[in-house]
């Protein structure tokens, strides 16, 4: 889990979004590490903030760079634990199968808005 303080908080969202059977793993690796998994995944050349990987019905990984997200929360209004749940929740909304657009929006704002990062 990302922290310790956050561990209970990302648990009952996961719950919520994925249910209590999803098996959420989530890891932090290094911006190269982040560019190598974007690059083969995504044919994308760059580190990234998070990327989501469903890996079976009921079970997904998170993967997450911190120093990317801590350098785009540098430039944000929020902190990088905020950004850092955001992102999570935006991470399980991708393996819970939504796309980018006003319905996941919405659900990211929802969820948010039930916890205080």
């Amino acid at each position: 889990m990302p922290s310790e303080v956050n561990a209970s908080k990302i648990r009952n969202i996961k719950n919520d979004i994925l249910g209590k059977d999803y098996s959420l793993s989530i890891a932090y690796v290094t911006e190269k590490k982040s560019r190598e998994i974007n690059k083969k995944y995504r044919k994308k050349d760059k580190a990234t903030n998070i990327l989501s990987f469903p890996l079976h019905k009921n079970e997904g990984e998170l993967v997450l760079c911190k120093a990317v997200i801590k350098r785009e929360a540098n430039n944000s209004s929020r902190t990088f634990k905020e950004w850092q749940g955001f992102l999570v929740i935006h991470g399980m909304l991708h393996l819970k199968g939504l796309k980018h657009g006003k319905k996941m929006e919405k659900l990211e704002e929802k969820y948010l808005s039930r916890t205080k990062f």
